[in-house]
């Protein structure tokens, strides 16, 4: 097959999980075409079947915003012409599935593309509510050919919300387990913690629905009674509210800011606690990785987290906010070691039998 792959190039969930995907499918002996504005993160060695096509936005005076689903539209038009596209598949429903719905329309009378559209979160629980959006996003979900989303959650949220009869298959996101994985990096625990120190990770862009500073709040619940670190990975722009708090509170010498890392297999080894209390998480695919690197999660019970996170098994998850009681499921599995490693089993059993690539991409390759 030759599939046209359309995502963001961010190191947002979409962007990761269009290129994970895209990656597996041309091991398989499919070319892949990504398209976008810039080359996808993961996309950073070479690959064969693999291949990107950069949208290019005309800057004319005449325009005083770049239209990027228009000239978006017209380049995938090109690759499907050229390449000869047999599957265009979308992720994030603005502006991607409206300029897919745009290509196809334009290109009915002479080729046949199959449109799959694949929701991930905000674009319809955030960008898709603005009213300047609703009507295009309910429009383009119902030309779409195939519509799928990251959880069963997701799934009732758009039909609720943009009252679609048409069906939306539940296709979780994915980890490759044989990448991540845990592994002993003893040296590189050194620089961020003392043996006797625990270590508490969370990876995000940092943006207000992360709810980042209740990170940092809880980290200093358990560090009232438990000597620890917190690695925080990422950047965004709660990033200066953290570190005002983290002074506030007196607790900057013992929190290290890591900005943007690519190297999160090591780090996640080095991980005793995930955390992850978040307002809004369509899957949670940050979690997903910390389990299948063995790694405990305490989260909010909020979205599709408690698909991936199952409390009293993986970790715990609490109410939103509720700071103390997460701090407190910290605590206890510090305390309880044998806990903590039945915890750390499990997770990555499950991150290995319910969410391994090979099985999920399958679910994909049929829908194609």
């Amino acid at each position: 097959m030759k599939i046209g792959m359309v995502c963001y190039p961010t190191y947002g969930g979409s962007g990761i999980v269009a290129t994970e995907l895209g990656l597996e499918l041309a091991k398989r002996g499919n070319e892949v075409h990504f398209i976008s504005y810039a080359l996808p993160t993961r996309l950073n060695q070479f690959q064969e079947n693999i291949f990107f096509h950069k949208v290019e936005s005309p800057n004319y005076p005449l325009f005083e915003f770049q239209m990027y689903s228009l000239t978006l539209a017209g380049k995938i038009i090109d690759v499907i012409k050229y390449e000869e596209i047999d599957i265009l598949h979308v992720h994030y429903a603005i502006p991607h599935a409206i300029s897919g719905f745009l290509a196809k329309e334009i290109l009915k009378e002479s080729r046949n593309i199959k449109l799959i559209t694949t929701l991930h979160g905000t674009d319809v629980t955030l960008v898709g509510l603005e009213p300047a959006f609703s009507p295009i996003v309910k429009f383009a979900l119902e030309q779409s050919d195939v519509i799928t989303a990251v959880s069963k959650y997701l799934a009732d949220k758009t039909k609720q919300q943009f009252r679609i009869d048409k069906q939306i298959v539940e296709i979780p996101n994915f980890i490759d387990s044989n990448l991540y994985k845990r592994a002993e990096y003893n040296c590189c625990k050194k620089q961020f913690a003392t043996n006797n120190e625990k270590i508490i990770t969370h990876i995000s862009n940092f943006r207000p629905v992360k709810r980042v500073p209740d990170v940092v709040r809880i980290f200093a619940e358990v560090l009232k009674t438990h000597p620890a670190k917190l690695l925080l990975i990422g950047d965004g722009p709660d990033r200066i509210e953290c570190e005002r708090i983290a002074k506030e509170l007196q607790i900057c010498k013992h929190i290290r800011f890591l900005g943007q890392q690519t190297s999160l297999v090591e780090l996640l080894s080095l991980t005793d606690i995930f955390l992850l209390p978040s307002q809004s998480e369509s899957f949670g695919l940050s979690a997903l990785e910390a389990m299948s690197c063995g790694v405990p999660v305490v989260a909010t019970n909020i979205g599709g987290i408690p698909e991936v996170v199952i409390h009293g098994e993986t970790g715990y998850v609490a109410e939103l906010g509720d700071v103390s009681r997460m701090a407190k499921y910290v605590t206890e599995l510090f305390d309880n070691p044998k806990k903590w490693n039945i915890f750390s089993k499990n997770a990555r059993k499950i991150a290995e039998e319910k969410f391994n690539i090979e099985k999920i991409v399958d679910e994909y390759v049929k829908l194609y």
